[in-house]
């Protein structure tokens, strides 16, 4: 029998806090009873260890503390692992799936390196991180100059939106890249906790909230996810409901909100800090009013596959990545003043049956496209297709 060996980079380990590590978590879950497909998957950790996770292969790389370049350093190093581990096995086509394009300027030296060792290289874009606004304009121009070469050198690309794939299409048509779409995936299982369950109730004490009586936002706290818009027009909204915010730590960035909206004085404006218990994160997402998915920059985000799944009203920035998921089972707002402070006012007095309708088109929407199973079958196809 034939055994198809995939090296994949990029993601901080499996099942942690982020997109990447959801994705491993369920790869790995899902396949790791498949005898064709074996996984070889780098962590970032302190120590040079090797261990093995759902049935895959997991290395360490220990990263120094050097700011911004820890990334590059991670995906060379894991790269550099990747090759002596295939020759020291004799692995034949292996295949080195890299997620992001971190690492552009060093594209065409790692792929001549796996060719030679009859392998191939794929690449997972992760959006346009060229664009985020926390990145100086220096280091802007190196992810985009990290994107073309990456472009150029990869042998598929596999894009988790049609619009990513659309733009890698037309903006590198010179390099005549060779993509693929396989979305991201979702869980459509409710939360194993009970409405009275102490940690839901507990979490709501803590944080002054209650079921069906607030508003949700989940994701990195940074300008582009449109924290400013959603908290400026909520405070201009009626709303009587609570705006709850689960998002990391960002002090500098929270500051020049404060100081631009005042949001303190409005009881309202409730961060509650980061959840990493993913149960209780669904049971949130259940039982919140609404969630706000401000997102401009990326592909298909797993927050609001999430949200699709778990909350019936689901309110999204009108960008091309959000339609293309939720196509209509969702309202859409603008950047525009008052624009989205008249869909909360409007929102805030529909009638259950409706909401409960949009909840249903929503998880049909998931259960189509969007489910973890077929996000695996989806990627076993395309890696077994290396050893047919």
């Amino acid at each position: 029998m034939n055994i198809q060996h995939i090296y994949i980079i990029g993601a901080k380990n499996c099942g942690a806090y982020g997109g990447y590590e959801t994705f491993l978590e369920k790869l790995t879950e899902y396949h790791q009873e498949n005898p064709q497909l074996k996984y070889h998957i780098a962590w970032k950790g302190t120590e040079k260890k090797e261990f093995y996770y759902h049935n895959a292969h997991c290395f360490q790389i220990n990263v120094p503390d050097i700011g911004h370049a820890q990334a590059i350093y991670y995906d060379v190093a894991a790269l550099n692992f990747c090759i002596k581990d295939i020759k020291k096995h004799k692995i034949k086509t292996p295949i080195v799936y890299i997620l992001a394009y971190r690492i552009g300027p060093f594209a065409a030296y790692y792929r001549n390196k796996i060719h030679k060792l009859g392998g191939r290289v794929y690449v997972n874009p992760d959006g346009h991180e060229w664009l985020r606004a926390k990145w100086s304009p220096l280091i802007r121009k190196y992810w985009k100059l990290s994107e073309e070469l990456m472009v150029k050198h990869a042998d598929l690309l596999i894009c988790d939106s049609k619009n990513i794939e659309t733009y890698v299409r037309n903006t590198y048509s010179k390099y005549k890249p060779d993509t693929t779409f396989i979305a991201y995936g979702a869980e459509l299982s409710l939360s194993k906790l009970a409405d009275k369950d102490n940690k839901i109730i507990n979490w709501y004490l803590k944080n002054g909230l209650e079921k069906k009586n607030y508003y949700l936002a989940v994701g990195r706290f940074v300008p582009e996810n449109s924290f400013e818009i959603m908290i400026r027009e909520f405070m201009a909204s009626n709303s009587k409901r609570n705006f709850a915010i689960i998002t990391t730590s960002n002090n500098k960035f929270l500051a020049e909100l404060e100081d631009r909206l005042h949001f303190k004085k409005d009881k309202r404006i409730k961060f509650v800090g980061t959840v990493y218990d993913s149960e209780l994160l669904k049971k949130i997402r259940e039982n919140a009013y609404a969630y706000l998915h401000g997102h401009t920059v990326g592909g298909t985000n797993p927050s609001l596959i999430e949200a699709l799944g778990s909350t019936d009203l689901n309110l999204l920035i009108d960008v091309g990545f959000n339609q293309e998921v939720a196509e209509d089972t969702a309202l859409y707002w603008s950047s525009d003043i008052d624009d989205l402070r008249k869909l909360i006012d409007k929102v805030d007095a529909m009638s259950i049956e409706s909401i409960h309708e949009l909840g249903k088109k929503a998880k049909k929407r998931v259960a189509d496209a969007y489910t973890w199973e077929y996000i695996g079958y989806k990627y076993e196809q395309l890696f077994l297709e290396n050893i047919k």
